[in-house]
């Protein structure tokens, strides 16, 4: 595998407010400076739904020495203004190439479910709703590829009119993205569970049999034990609340930071040797998703984040509002062993 990475949240928009409040350019740069050195992080996607955010954390990544696979994640857009949203990123991305940077840049992100029109529903909630009814689900998914190829082929195009780099998608499995105006094949779908595991082998050779480089852009679990088994699904223990932020834990969840560890050092030892040209773990911090004293409101242990978001200064770095967790320990383990000599 030619790039070990890590996805950096910018900012996923909901409810009015993001998933990372505040956004600190400082800070993002530290954690940058971090990914690379104690984490030997080769790549790094950036992902949000801010354009300025989004550009500004790729100019730190860049400055950091990382790859920067650039990213846009959007909700709540219509499909003209997602366009307008890539298209605009894609120039700001060759900016970017023109100053020297190594740049990836993707045509957003699972957009049938974060985009209206693809799927049934007005909100993403609803449209998530919708991929759980067989009934409504069914006939949606027949024209799915149709919709989603007609759209990626414009923002395709779109974006080599302004960027001259490797472009990707960041896509989901029953989107059927037709991978012939991209240069990298790219997958969110990356999680290893209780039910896919025996499909992952088989999974891996279509991703990497279609001629191109290929990458999962996102695989990860939860620190709390049994999260391993449900994998993406991993958040689904806590209930929202209108402000799009935790409220509540909807069955008691045991913190399990080696099971996280576990999890992320057998995919990465699965992907090493499965012909992929980069995999990004999902995800460096969840700032939504804070740590408590309190184990009823310790809402990191939904939090897929390798640091736990705390009140205050950490300890480890005393410049940063977080703690790592096991999963940073294991990951820094693994990328150094990938630097060092044979």
């Amino acid at each position: 595998m030619r790039a070990f990475g890590i996805n950096f949240d910018t900012g996923f928009t909901s409810a009015g407010t993001t998933t990372r409040e505040p956004f600190d350019p400082a800070t993002v740069r530290r954690e940058m400076d971090i990914i690379r050195n104690d984490l030997r992080c080769d790549a790094v996607r950036i992902t949000g739904g801010d354009r300025d955010r989004l550009e500004t954390a790729a100019r730190l990544a860049a400055d950091a020495g990382l790859e920067v696979w650039y990213c846009p994640f959007t909700n709540g857009l219509t499909q003209d203004e997602l366009l307008d949203f890539v298209t605009d990123s894609a120039a700001r991305a060759e900016r970017l190439r023109r100053d020297g940077a190594e740049v990836v840049f993707l045509t957003g992100s699972e957009v049938s479910i974060c985009t209206a029109g693809f799927l049934p529903g007005d909100t993403l909630q609803e449209r998530a709703a919708a991929l759980s009814d067989p009934q409504r689900l069914r006939p949606a998914l027949a024209t799915l590829p149709t919709a989603i190829n007609a759209f990626l082929g414009k923002a395709a195009a779109a974006a080599r009119a302004e960027f001259g780099g490797r472009l990707s998608y960041a896509s989901l499995p029953f989107e059927g993205v037709d991978w012939t105006p991209f240069d990298v094949v790219s997958t969110d779908a990356g999680y290893r569970d209780a039910q896919n595991a025996d499909q992952l082998p088989a999974g891996l050779r279509a991703l990497t049999g279609h001629g191109k480089p290929a990458a999962v852009t996102e695989f990860g679990c939860a620190p709390y034990r049994g999260a391993a088994a449900i994998a993406s699904r991993g958040d689904e223990v806590i209930e929202w609340n209108d402000q799009a932020r935790p409220a509540r834990f909807n069955r008691p969840v045991v913190r399990d930071e080696q099971e996280q560890a576990g999890y992320l050092r057998e995919l990465l030892g699965i992907f090493e040797n499965s012909g992929l040209d980069a995999a990004f773990v999902y995800t460096f911090a969840r700032y939504d998703l804070p740590h408590a004293d309190t184990d009823a409101h310790d809402f990191d242990k939904a939090s897929f984040g390798i640091v736990k978001v705390i009140s205050g200064k950490g300890t480890t770095y005393p410049d940063m509002p977080w703690e790592p967790k096991a999963a940073f320990h294991a990951l820094a383990q693994y990328g150094h062993s990938r630097t060092q000599p044979a």
